[in-house]
């Protein structure tokens, strides 16, 4: 089976992610040991919580430069929720943050917005619509998300939204009140998104189902 490192940052939902990965004929491991990262087929950064302190830990941890190398050998990489802002190049998430600079581009809070009389709610912790992007983004045919339609609701947890200097990067969009932003992305050997795959039911297995044919078809190629 293909095997994945999932890096544990202390800040992640990292069983749920084990257990799909799992069910779809993936090895998964847990890991906080940067040597793990030589040995995968692919890697999963997942997180949920704080930028400045996820971050935080991955240099404590000494992860930084294993992640980078790791996404230069060109080898399948996936970022989760708070695993995708980390990609990127700063955050404003409780003062300023430098990232892993991966994807170059910010994170930014959701403004305040009603709609109508309701007030819009941050986080945004609900089920809601990805669409393809317009404008030359990246498709979604030969992609992870191949088989999931325009439209299918997935599951986000977050107050902070990815903003990337190159739009063509984008995979997927969903608005949230008055904003619409980037909730997923391709680059290269790099996917990301910002709902959480693993908890949005049988389209998120999909996902997943996706990724692992692509590593099971580089590990057979290698």
């Amino acid at each position: 089976m293909p095997r994945v490192a999932i890096i544990d940052c202390e800040i992640g939902n990292l069983f749920s992610v084990k257990n799909v990965c799992e069910f779809v004929g993936l090895e998964a491991n847990i890991t906080q040991d940067h040597e793990d990262l030589l040995l995968a087929d692919g890697v999963i950064l997942p997180g949920v919580g704080a930028f400045g302190d996820a971050i935080g830990n991955l240099e404590r941890l000494d992860f930084l430069s294993p992640i980078k190398d790791y996404i230069a050998s060109g080898r399948p990489f996936m970022g989760i929720c708070l695993g995708m802002q980390l990609l990127f190049t700063e955050s404003e998430e409780f003062g300023q943050h430098k990232g892993l600079d991966v994807i170059p581009g910010q994170i930014v809070r959701f403004p305040s917005q009603r709609t109508g009389s309701r007030i819009v709610k941050v986080p945004q912790v609900c089920w809601n619509r990805i669409h393809p992007s317009e404008d030359g983004g990246q498709p979604w045919d030969g992609c992870p998300l191949e088989d999931v339609d325009s439209g299918e609701y997935m599951y986000f947890v977050h107050s902070y939204y990815c903003v990337p200097d190159d739009p063509s990067v984008t995979l997927c969009r969903t608005t949230y009140g008055d904003t619409t932003y980037c909730s997923g992305l391709v680059r290269s050997n790099v996917f990301a998104t910002q709902f959480h795959p693993e908890k949005s039911g049988p389209q998120g297995v999909k996902i997943y189902k996706e990724w692992a044919a692509r590593l099971a078809d580089g590990r057979r190629e290698s």
